[in-house]
């Protein structure tokens, strides 16, 4: 019997796995996980939302545009009935499950030379998935109002005047958004995780929690900073910092942070796709 995870199973059924592994890991404070939901998201939502991404999965690893990928997995990740699941995991996994797929060999090169071939109708199919869910973005840029990623569909034309790729969007979010930068820094910090992942030992969700936490510490949460400021931001470290390596203190601060609706879900995201390419080096579950 083939074993889940490592050699012989394909990128999108390591994606899919990523992402279930992803929410079942615990404490990650703030966020959904098998042992905590918030008031409107719950962790059954998580799981429907994986199954529900993997025929955008699936296009990606077949070869298709990264842009329609992931706008399908949005489209399927959205079918359940808690909204926004994950859109920014997704945003990350599809490039890196296409460089996976195509290269046999994933690496920072192979990912960025995914992303920074990406085209004008890919930039396009990213505004339109804004159409499935609500997603919490920061404001655009004071000079480029039309390019509004709210605007869904609605700023298709101003992307096709500027002759915008959707690595160009990604380079004008870079500054605010940590998705972003994975996109332009060669997904450093996926990467690192990833390295960490799998030096670390025991079951895999208790190693994502922990290099959840280590990059919670390492960097502020961009998701936090857009909705709650970048004091509370740097807070939400400080925090981390605090409580890394006591279980039970991490434990108090996840309850915490669902009290306070403090949600680190950029986090959140890289861990999803470091596990993805822990899998992809060989992480056996």
């Amino acid at each position: 019997m083939r074993r889940i995870g490592g050699p012989g199973v394909t990128p999108a059924e390591n994606a899919e796995l990523a992402l279930l592994l992803e929410v079942s890991s615990t404490p990650k404070p703030g966020n959904v996980d098998r042992n905590r939901d918030l008031d409107d998201l719950r962790f059954e939502h998580f799981l429907a939302g994986a199954v529900g991404s993997s025929e955008g999965l699936r296009m990606a690893a077949d070869g298709a545009p990264v842009g329609a990928a992931f706008e399908r997995a949005v489209e399927g990740m959205s079918r359940q009935g808690g909204g926004n699941t994950q859109f920014g995991c997704l945003l990350l996994l599809v490039p890196l499950v296409r460089a996976a797929a195509e290269n046999g060999d994933l690496t920072p090169e192979t990912a960025t030379s995914v992303v920074e071939s990406t085209t004008v109708a890919d930039a396009a199919a990213f505004y339109r998935s804004f159409e499935h869910v609500d997603v919490a973005v920061d404001d655009p840029p004071h000079d480029a109002p039309e390019l509004d990623v709210r605007r869904g569909s609605d700023a298709v034309p101003a992307l096709e005047s500027r002759g915008l790729t959707l690595y160009d969007v990604m380079e004008l979010s870079a500054g605010r958004d940590g998705n972003a930068r994975e996109w332009t820094g060669g997904f450093r910090r996926t990467f690192a995780a990833a390295d960490a992942i799998c030096d670390d030992d025991g079951p895999v969700p208790d190693r994502a929690a922990r290099a959840f936490l280590d990059l919670l510490v390492e960097e502020p949460d961009t998701l936090v900073a857009t909705r709650h400021g970048e004091e509370v931001a740097a807070a939400v470290s400080g925090w981390a910092a605090d409580a890394r390596g006591d279980e039970a203190a991490t434990e108090r601060l996840a309850e915490a942070l669902v009290a306070e609706g403090v949600n680190p879900g950029t986090t959140a995201d890289i861990t999803a796709a470091a596990l993805f390419v822990a899998l992809e080096r060989g992480l056996r579950v």
